[in-house]
C-alpha cells in the first residue's frame, strides 16, 4: 500500500459509496480485514480449497488467485474428464439416451430408474469437485497480469454476507451429465446444472471487472439427442433465492445463452433481490441480459452489441417479469442491419420497465414503447422505487461503445 499517495492496493479495495444496491446499510468490504494468516495467493484447485476454508467460518480473507485454475483437476493437478466422473456410477449416455428415448419412455414424466440415478451420482461427483463454496467476509481477486480466472468451476455464494469477486474470467463451466426433461416446453430440453457464479440467499455481494464466457466451447458445438441442444451450460452470473443488495459492474458477458438470471421463480422472495447493474459489455448473448423477477433492479451505462456472435444470435436483452421493477437508463444497444428495437425487451405482462436515455445505434429510444407496439403482453411503464445509490451515473450513453471497450471485463485492473 502506498500510503503517501492514499490509494488502497487492489486486494483491499471496497465498493464505492453509494455504488449501487450493494452500498446499501453497511455497504461490501469483502475481506479487506483480513489479516496476514487469512490472506492467500493460490495457483491450484487444491490450493483454492484450502484457503476458502469451511463455508461456515466468517473470518475475515483475502485470496488472490494467480493464472487460471482448471476446476476439472484432482487434489494432485492431475485433469479429470467426464468419464472420470462417470467411473463406477453405472451411467453412460448411450444407455441414458436408449433408457428415456421419448417414442418409448414417453413425454409425460421427468426420468427415473437405474440410468437416471446414474446420472445423479455422476453429477454429483463432478459437482463435489468444481463448486467452490465462498464464505462470508470473503475478497477473490485475480492478480494483475496473470490472466488470473477458474475454469470448468462454479463459484457459489450461498446464504453468505459480504462477498468482493474481481479481475477474474470465469470460463467453460461445463455440466458433463445434462438432464432430460420432457415436460420442459413443448419439445422437451436437456438441462445443466452448474453457473459460473451462482448468488443464492447471498447479500452484500459485488461482483467487478469479471469477464464470462463459454469458451473454448460454444454452444454451436453441442449435439442435439431427441431433437433438441444437448445442453452443457447454464446460467454465467445467476441471482436467486432471495439474494439482495447486489452490485455488478463492469464485466464482459460474452458468448453464452442464458446469462443472468434474477429470481428463480415468480414466488422468489418479494423485498429481496435488489440488483444494480452498470457499465457492463454484453456481446454475443442471447438472452437474460438480464431475466429480472420480484426485484428493484437499476440497469445503467452498459453496452449491448447484439450482433450474433460464435452462433450466438441475440434473442431478447432485458426480460422484465413476476412483477419484477427495472429502471434501465441510458444503456447503449449496437443493433444490427434487419434487427428490431421490439426484440429488445421481453416479458410477461406483470414486469415493470421504466426506461430513459436508452440508445439504440446513437438515436434516443423508447424501448419499452417499441416492446409494447409488438407485443400482447405490455410491459408496465411505472415503478415503485426511485434509485439513490447511483455513484458514477453517467447522464449520456453516447460515448458507452468506446469507453467500456477498454475498461471492462478481467485483466483491466492493475
Amino acid at each position: 500500500m502506498n500510503a503517501n499517495a492514499g490509494t488502497v492496493d487492489l486486494y483491499h479495495q471496497t465498493l464505492t459509496a453509494k455504488d449501487g444496491w450493494a452500498a446499501s446499510g453497511t455497504g461490501t468490504t469483502g475481506g479487506t480485514k483480513a489479516d496476514a494468516a487469512h490472506t492467500f495467493t493460490v495457483s491450484s484447485r487444491a490450493q483454492l480449497v484450502k484457503a476458502l476454508g469451511s463455508v461456515s467460518d466468517t473470518t475475515p480473507r483475502i485470496i488472490k488467485i494467480n493464472g487460471m485454475i482448471d476446476a476439472n483437476t484432482d487434489d494432485s493437478g492431475k485433469k479429470l474428464t467426464c468419464a472420470d466422473y462417470a467411473l463406477g456410477t453405472g451411467y453412460s449416455l448411450s444407455a441414458y439416451l436408449k433408457a428415456y428415448d421419448p417414442a418409448t419412455y414417453g413425454r409425460s414424466k421427468l426420468p427415473s430408474g437405474t440410468q437416471e440415478t446414474a446420472r445423479a451420482a455422476a453429477q454429483a461427483k463432478q459437482g463435489k469437485n468444481i463448486v467452490f463454496k465462498v464464505p462470508a467476509n470473503t475478497t477473490l481477486v485475480g492478480v494483475p497480469g496473470t490472466n488470473a480466472g477458474l475454469t470448468g468451476a462454479m463459484l457459489q455464494i450461498q446464504n453468505v454476507d459480504n462477498v468482493i469477486v474481481r479481475n477474474l474470467t470465469f470460463a467453460a463451466t461445463e455440466d458433463c451429465f445434462p438432464q432430460w426433461d420432457p415436460t420442459d416446453g413443448d419439445d422437451g430440453n436437456w438441462n445443466s446444472n452448474y453457473d459460473s457464479v451462482s448468488l443464492r440467499g447471498a447479500t452484500h455481494v459485488w461482483a467487478d471487472h469479471n469477464t464470462f464466457t463459454d469458451a473454448p466451447h460454444f454452444d454451436t458445438a453441442n449435439p442435439k439427442y431427441f431433437g433438441r441442444e444437448y445442453q452443457i451450460h447454464d446460467g454465467a452470473l445467476d441471482i436467486t433465492k432471495g439474494s439482495d443488495l447486489v452490485t455488478v459492474s463492469r464485466n464482459q458477458f460474452t458468448n453464452h445463452d442464458k446469462t443472468m438470471l434474477i429470481g428463480s421463480s415468480d414466488t422468489d422472495s418479494v423485498g429481496k433481490l435488489r440488483v444494480s447493474i452498470h457499465h457492463n459489455v454484453w456481446k454475443g448473448i442471447m438472452q437474460r441480459a438480464p431475466l429480472a423477477r420480484i426485484g428493484q433492479i437499476h440497469i445503467y451505462n452498459n453496452y449491448y452489441d447484439a450482433t450474433s456472435l460464435n452462433g450466438y444470435t441475440p434473442q431478447y436483452s432485458i426480460n422484465s417479469r413476476a412483477k419484477a421493477q427495472v429502471v434501465a437508463e441510458n444503456n447503449y444497444w449496437n443493433l444490427p442491419s434487419g434487427a428490431k428495437a421490439a426484440k429488445l425487451l421481453s416479458g410477461d405482462g406483470t414486469g415493470s420497465v421504466k426506461g430513459s436515455g436508452n440508445l439504440v445505434n446513437g438515436t434516443v429510444t423508447d424501448l419499452v414503447a417499441a416492446y409494447n407496439a409488438a407485443s400482447s403482453k405490455d410491459l408496465k411503464t411505472t415503478v415503485n422505487w426511485t434509485p439513490t445509490l447511483t455513484t458514477g451515473l453517467e447522464t449520456s450513453a453516447g460515448s458507452l461503445p468506446t469507453s467500456l471497450a477498454t475498461t471492462t471485463g478481467a485483466g483491466v485492473l492493475k
